[in-house]
């Protein structure tokens, strides 16, 4: 089993504080949050060094905008997983774009290109491999690479409401496998 996250008991000073700009309370929120947002970067960017790269990277964001973070929106760990997917996503898009993937070890990313995943151990990539092939398609695009539903319907050349109808089908069957 994973490293659990525990609620840090005065999280609302330790937010405070840390838009305030204290270290100690930025030191803090690292220590006890780097392992769950590590894990969020990793299911993205599974190269280990890369990913590491990445969580910094999400944290000098998390450090220098602090300040926009608005409780009325969400739990700040929620904000700073939000924070990271979208750094993670970020470096994907970036490291797809510039074609650097191919010269990567099969082994060390996760979902892409048909490779198996590093997540097969848990058994979802096995779970997902009996929906229908639009499923999966729709599925490795949303969760693995990243795509927004209007990314997923250019690259894919289907219109847009059919990619949202097929991401709810898709979620929808994946539930009834989860057993939710």
């Amino acid at each position: 089993m994973g490293k659990q996250i525990h609620i840090l008991p005065n999280i609302e000073k330790l937010v405070t504080d840390l838009q305030n700009g204290d270290k100690k309370a930025f030191s803090i929120i690292y220590k006890n949050y780097s392992p769950a947002i590590f894990g969020i970067i990793s299911k993205i960017i599974t190269d280990k060094e890369i990913a590491k790269d990445v969580l910094q990277e999400a944290f000098v964001k998390i450090w220098k905008n602090a300040s926009k973070y608005d409780s009325s929106k969400g739990t700040f760990f929620t904000w700073m997983l939000n924070v990271a997917r979208n750094t993670a996503i970020d470096h994907y898009r970036k490291i797809k774009k510039d074609n650097v993937l191919s010269n990567l070890n099969e082994d060390s990313h996760v979902g892409l290109e048909g490779n198996e995943t590093k997540i097969s151990h848990i058994g979802i990539r096995e779970m997902i491999n009996t929906v229908k092939e639009e499923h999966k398609e729709v599925i490795d695009f949303l969760y693995y690479k990243g795509y927004t539903h209007q990314e997923m319907s250019e690259e894919l050349g289907i219109p847009l409401g059919t990619i949202k109808s097929r991401v709810k089908s898709a979620l929808s069957v994946l539930r009834e496998k989860f057993g939710h």
